[in-house]
């Protein structure tokens, strides 16, 4: 017992923390900080976000700026994307690689210029990122700045939620294509960030703030979106929405030891430049890989969780599960795991061990809704 108490002693907390406990948020430790995992229950929030609107605070994760007359070349060696394919106000997808070609973290990589960039990470891998990060880029001299601990985050997302921004900002959002963002001040807080990015497939914003502006923003939003009945979303409710998507997360459905092309993240790994690891995600272009990141929906009742075995037919292991859930808009059992290539096929019907039960399922293409 002590030692729990000493855990949630040391957690950080965001800017929102005492809001989410007025709420009666459920708070879970997360990646080292106190998050709400949940408010109201994950399915009424999960259905809140896809079919009206929702807000996150997502103000754990980690931003890195990264500015100087080699910002550019430098990102375009540790990233897997190509740097040189963004134009200023552009949002992009990207892993970064290690020597062995596995995924240290996947990322945001966001242009304000072509000497001043901005790198969103994973909260549970802020220390291991930044190390790295500093570790590259002695030979290039970029100036890098960690502003994690001094930045916040609000993801407004659902479709109505550009419904909601729009009556706060003097500019169209309609204008301000997919993975794309904008500085702009939002009634008196100076140079909010405006992205079109999100990780729930349901459209929507992400909102970049100073600390300081985090509580003036959130009750903002929650007062403009009042009469949509707007709702707080905890982490829980972010997982199954990404899980729906078919979205990966980091330290379930990659990691270190994982290749992106085994991923399925080839189209976000460009081979026509020089980047860490190259050699390695070329050879598994090139020869082929063992196994593959496959989507999957139960054909009976039952919930798949991470590291749950996979079978083929003749009950075979095949792979394993790295996540899965109930989908509240299926009602359906739906998941992600690594299998042999040679069973990877879209419609191969596999079996998940659930228990001592084998549960028919099939592979499917993700997204898993529309």
């Amino acid at each position: 017992m002590l030692e729990i108490c000493k855990t949630k002693y040391i957690m950080k907390k965001t800017s929102l923390y005492e809001i989410h406990i007025k709420s009666n948020a459920k708070m879970v430790p997360f990646a080292g900080f106190d998050m709400p995992v949940q408010f109201e229950g994950v399915n009424s929030e999960h259905l809140k976000v896809r079919n009206s609107v929702g807000i996150f605070d997502v103000s754990h994760m980690g931003e890195f700026l990264v500015e100087g007359n080699n910002a550019t070349e430098f990102l375009n060696y540790i990233c897997s994307n190509d740097i040189l394919l963004m134009s200023d106000g552009k949002a992009q997808y990207n892993c970064l690689i290690n020597h062995n070609g596995g995924i240290i973290d996947d990322s945001i990589v966001y242009k304000f210029s072509s000497n001043s960039y901005m790198i969103v990470v994973n909260a549970s891998n802020i220390e291991k990122d930044w190390n790295w990060v500093v570790k590259q880029n002695i030979k290039f001299n970029s100036k890098l700045t960690n502003i994690s601990d001094q930045t916040s985050l609000l993801a407004l997302q659902g479709p109505k939620a550009n419904e909601v921004l729009q009556k706060l900002i003097d500019f169209d959002l309609s204008q301000l294509k997919s993975y794309s963002f904008v500085k702009s001040d939002i009634k008196g807080i100076k140079e909010v960030i405006i992205s079109t990015t999100g990780y729930t497939g349901s459209g929507g914003v992400e909102l970049y703030i100073n600390n300081v502006d985090a509580i003036k923003l959130y009750n903002l939003l929650i007062e403009t979106g009042n009469y949509l009945d707007i709702k707080p979303i905890g982490l829980a409710a972010r997982d199954t929405l990404r899980l729906e998507m078919g979205y990966c997360l980091y330290g379930n459905d990659i990691n270190d030891a994982t290749n992106p092309i085994e991923a399925g993240l080839k189209w976000a790994t460009k081979t026509n430049k020089d980047f860490i690891g190259k050699t390695h995600v070329v050879n598994s272009i090139e020869n082929g890989i063992e196994k593959k990141l496959i989507c999957f929906i139960l054909n009976e009742r039952g919930i798949p969780r991470k590291d749950y075995k996979i079978f083929d037919p003749e009950q075979n292991e095949i792979g394993v599960v790295t996540s899965g859930t109930m989908s509240p808009l299926l009602k359906k059992g739906i998941g992600m795991g690594y299998v042999r290539f040679s069973n990877s096929k879209l419609g191969t019907k596999i079996y998940i061990q659930i228990r001592n039960k084998y549960v028919k399922s099939e592979i499917v293409k993700p997204p898993f809704i529309k």
